[in-house]
């Protein structure tokens, strides 16, 4: 299972250490509304896929919360399917769907779950409910 802050399920994203600070950094800045992972990512932890309307809590390198964004958009796809809209929302400056292509499938290599054009990818997309220092409240831990 997924770290959960209050009634929320974690979003990780990348790795702990730089990766992390960049991608929490991007979102925080709503320069990212979007993320990807590996379908069978959901299966090895025993989590279901997110929904429209879920609010998830943004944490970092220590799983305290950094923010929380709100699904707006879940859609499972081949990874060769992934469309340039959703990967540029992802917001890191790739330039092109190869380029977003080619750099998802190397980081996966990187953590030993290699990808190939026919792995089931979970397309997230979301927007920033709260966040920020001192920006998330209570009353934004609801869902």
């Amino acid at each position: 299972m997924w770290p959960r802050i209050g009634e929320l399920r974690a979003l990780a994203l990348g790795t702990p250490g730089e990766l992390r600070a960049t991608l929490n950094t991007l979102v925080l800045a709503g320069v990212k509304t979007a993320t990807a992972g590996r379908l069978a990512e959901y299966a090895d932890e025993g989590e279901e896929l997110e929904h429209v309307g879920e609010r998830l809590a943004l944490v970092d390198d220590d799983d305290a919360l950094a923010g929380v964004v709100e699904i707006t958009g879940v859609e499972v796809v081949r990874f060769a399917d992934v469309p340039w809209d959703f990967a540029h929302a992802e917001g890191e400056g790739d330039r092109s769907i190869e380029e977003w292509r080619g750099g998802h499938s190397a980081y996966w290599a990187r953590l030993g779950t290699p990808v190939d054009d026919d792995t089931p990818i979970v397309c997230l997309r979301f927007r920033l409910v709260s966040g920020g220092e001192g920006g998330v409240t209570g009353g934004d831990l609801g869902t």
